[in-house]
């Protein structure tokens, strides 16, 4: 029995789109808005007077499940390889494009605008065996006798917006060997589409339906609180790719801030270079509503007892969240507990550090560390992953060479590579790792920026 991809997998059933962004080049010694996106006191070190950001895309997709080698030469299908083992599943799907961008320097200050658009798809801890019975091929008495029992809030979601960055730093104190600065970026928000579709402290028995539902997969004694939350385009589906794209569509209802500082160990051998260049920030400090005219947020009860049935089946074919509320309105074994129009969703909240250590000559190695600050399980949160990453590398004047190698909070561990010539960039935080088919991260990203 085919189950429908909705309600665990359709967020991805147009593509994996390929969560550190630009990893590497985002701390080259080559500082530009790349690295102002990191932390916005690094705008004080920009090689020139001017920089002028033409086009960067990054696209990341890592999961706990499967492998690279999996996803490209195996011969079982995306369901059964995702929902296999007892581990809940987790999976994130980024895209970050930071559009035209500029930036100047004057005396001790820094300033720049930036845009950008953005896309997040995310399923958060969920349980396989309710994943087999809603999207796999397996015979019903394979999965019927299953028992499920859920603390954490099973999530699927999907977000897009845009943003409108300004940023401001300045140094606050310079001597002859030592330099520290600070940084600001307020950012405007325009929400594009939304949807989420959750189940929190779920619990319940799979088994076989009988008397309407014969030859169905049931749940019996089960329990859940569920939401359902959608806005714009992404109300009507998961599985068109377009339904992503509406980044500015909801109009300016949003702020977030990131601050930071940086600070440098002047090479004296070197009126540009250092032998460290270290900063800290906070980024993603605010929220955004959405208003569209088919908002909707919804939330219900799922209670089941004795002889009571709740039909997993009534949500086969079923391709987007409208048809789910219809369903979930329409069975007796789901209560209505409240709603609203307007939401607000959290951005995703994190602190970031990093240290550059020049080693010889040309020659760096650099530490990154991001961790998040927010409750990933609240439905009006955003997520983010907890990354570790050293990346050693050559940096000259035109030419740069990197291998950044990560262990990341879902996929664990990846090895990538990327290589800089003047202001073009390209590369791949797991590229390597990929190459030797036992990664569980797929990402790649290239940009094009200049100064003068």
């Amino acid at each position: 029995m085919k189950k429908s991809l909705l309600l665990v997998l359709t967020l991805f059933s147009s593509g994996l789109y390929a969560q550190e962004h630009f990893a590497g080049i985002n701390t080259s010694r080559r500082t530009g808005i790349i690295n102002a996106t990191v932390n916005p006191a690094e705008l004080t070190n920009l090689k020139n007077k001017y920089e002028v950001n033409i086009f960067n895309f990054s696209a990341n997709v890592s999961n706990n499940k499967m492998t690279f080698g999996d996803l490209v030469g195996g011969s079982d299908d995306f369901e059964d390889m995702i929902f296999s083992g007892n581990e809940p599943v987790n999976m994130k799907a980024d895209i970050e494009i930071l559009g035209p961008a500029f930036a100047y320097k004057i005396d001790k200050w820094a300033f720049a605008i930036t845009t950008s658009a953005k896309i997040k798809a995310d399923i958060h801890d969920v349980d396989t065996g309710l994943g087999r019975a809603l999207t796999t091929d397996t015979d019903i008495l394979d999965i019927a006798g299953s028992y499920i029992t859920a603390g954490s809030n099973q999530r699927v979601s999907g977000t897009s917006w845009g943003e409108v960055g300004f940023s401001a730093a300045r140094d606050i104190f310079e001597n002859d060997t030592h330099k520290f600065s600070g940084g600001i970026t307020f950012k405007l928000i325009f929400p594009g589409s939304y949807a989420n579709m959750a189940a929190d402290q779920f619990n319940g028995d799979i088994a076989l339906g009988t008397g309407a539902n014969t030859g169905d997969v049931v749940l019996k004694n089960a329990n859940a609180d569920i939401n359902v939350a959608y806005s714009g385009s992404l109300a009507d589906g998961f599985t068109d790719a377009g339904n992503f794209t509406d980044f500015f569509a909801g109009g300016l209802n949003g702020f977030s801030t990131d601050f930071g500082f940086n600070y440098r160990w002047k090479d004296p051998n070197n009126d540009e270079g250092y032998k460290v260049n270290a900063g800290l920030s906070v980024r993603n400090l605010g929220s955004m509503t959405f208003k569209d005219n088919n908002n909707v947020s919804k939330n219900y009860r799922l209670e089941t007892t004795g002889a009571q049935e709740f039909n997993l089946s009534q949500f086969e074919g079923v391709d987007d969240l409208k048809e789910v509320e219809a369903i979930l309105q329409s069975d007796p074994n789901i209560q209505f507990v409240d709603t609203k129009s307007d939401f607000k969703v959290k951005q995703s909240a994190v602190l970031s550090t990093y240290a550059d250590f020049k080693v010889y000559n040309n020659w760096y190695v650099t530490g990154f560390l991001q961790q998040r600050l927010s409750d990933e399980s609240k439905n009006d949160q955003l997520i983010a992953q907890n990354i570790f990453t050293v990346t050693p590398r050559y940096s000259g004047e035109w030419f740069e060479a990197y291998a950044p190698i990560s262990s990341n909070e879902i996929s664990g561990f990846t090895a990538g590579l990327g290589v800089r010539l003047g202001g073009f960039y390209i590369g791949s935080g797991s590229i390597l790792s990929a190459a030797l088919g036992n990664t569980n991260q797929a990402d790649a990203y290239l940009g094009f920026r200049f100064g003068f």
